[in-house]
């Protein structure tokens, strides 16, 4: 990543205090932007946001990205010259319960700070972040490109897919003329260390071997596109220099995804993760009947190795050493913002990487 494009940018991170915008906001601070968040409150419990003591190190709005007004203000007082739009309701077995939140937060949410950032001159550059769910899944044995049909079975895949029409509307409508950058970015299953979510495979197998319980493991035959969380950060932070300097030349969607190698079984990752763990980690397949879920699913990231040079760095086997290295640095009481820097700068100062 280039420092000295970084230095002092003004950036607007929305859903910065969840997991994937918590390490977003601490890499972009260590690269010297100034960075901005608006989100809602981070959960009272225990989540990334806190434990990193990011509220020392950005101004934070919190509010509801359906909020036009408040989410207006805000940006107009930013006058941010990058935004990253993170804010979403992010969960496939919750958007079940909840379809209309879900819908309104994913969509109208985009609608919201797309609309506020056309007309504020500073803005060079907006990503938008969805998902790898937004695509019609065919459950094909190859990975989908950028130009796949956008589609999804439920809410909250059918919200990222609506997200994505949505951005290229903006973006055909508006901001290529008006030579603003505006990109999608959808990554694959995002895995690391500092993610409390409820429903998902990593935090459950953890809090199971923590506590000595048994990991009861949904849809072990399903298979997914597995990345280290700092992965397809690193490919929305290298879009983002490009996107701010060729705004015509690299607005669009694009992918970040792991190697193909790594779209890997549920149950292959819980077996993993178990030997690495050792002694105390238990987990049986869950027999109940579950909610509808894709079977298979693996992205296609040859715009992405071509046309920026990107490229995952970390495979499966290592990623999930080093969230098992990062859990028992928290459990160690360590500090955990400098932890989550060592991985970082690991992972930039591979050959290639770091400018």
């Amino acid at each position: 990543m280039d420092k000295d494009f970084w230095r002092n940018k003004k950036v607007l991170i929305t859903g910065h205090t969840g997991f994937k915008g918590s390490w977003l906001t601490i890499w972009l601070n260590d690269l010297g932007a100034k960075v901005f968040g608006y989100s809602l409150s981070p959960d009272e419990s225990i989540c990334l946001f806190h434990i990193t003591n990011l509220h020392h190190i950005v101004l934070s709005t919190f509010d509801d990205i359906c909020n036009f007004k408040s989410l207006k203000q805000a940006t107009e007082k930013i006058k941010p010259d990058i935004v990253f739009h993170l804010a979403a309701q992010p969960l496939v077995r919750l958007s079940y319960q909840e379809p209309i939140q879900t819908f309104s937060t994913n969509i109208i949410g985009t609608a919201n700070i797309l609309e506020i950032c056309k007309n504020i001159v500073s803005v060079k550059a907006v990503i938008n972040v969805t998902s790898d769910k937004c695509y019609e899944n065919k459950e094909w044995l190859w990975g989908y490109r950028e130009n796949d049909p956008m589609g999804g079975h439920d809410p909250y895949s059918a919200s990222k897919g609506c997200s994505e029409i949505l951005t290229n509307s903006y973006l055909k409508s508006y901001y290529l003329e008006q030579k603003i950058g505006l990109a999608t970015c959808r990554a694959g299953n995002v895995i690391g260390g500092g993610d409390w979510s409820s429903d998902r495979l990593i935090p459950d197998i953890l809090n199971g071997f923590r506590s000595n319980k048994s990991v009861k493991v949904r849809y072990p035959y399903a298979i997914r596109p597995w990345q280290h969380v700092i992965e397809p950060l690193s490919g929305y932070i290298m879009l983002a220099e490009y996107l701010y300097k060729e705004p015509t030349r690299f607005s669009g969607a694009w992918n970040f995804g792991p190697r193909d190698e790594d779209a890997r079984e549920v149950l292959w990752v819980v077996k993993k993760m178990a030997q690495i763990w050792g002694d105390g980690a238990l987990w049986e397949i869950d027999k109940f009947e579950h909610d509808h879920e894709a079977n298979f699913l693996k992205l296609d990231t040859s715009k992405a190795r071509q046309l920026l040079n990107w490229h995952p760095q970390w495979n499966l086997q290592k990623s999930l050493n080093q969230i098992i290295s990062w859990d028992n640095a928290w459990v160690n009481g360590e500090d955990m913002h400098k932890k989550c820097l060592e991985q970082i700068s690991e992972y930039t100062n591979i050959e290639g990487i770091r400018k």
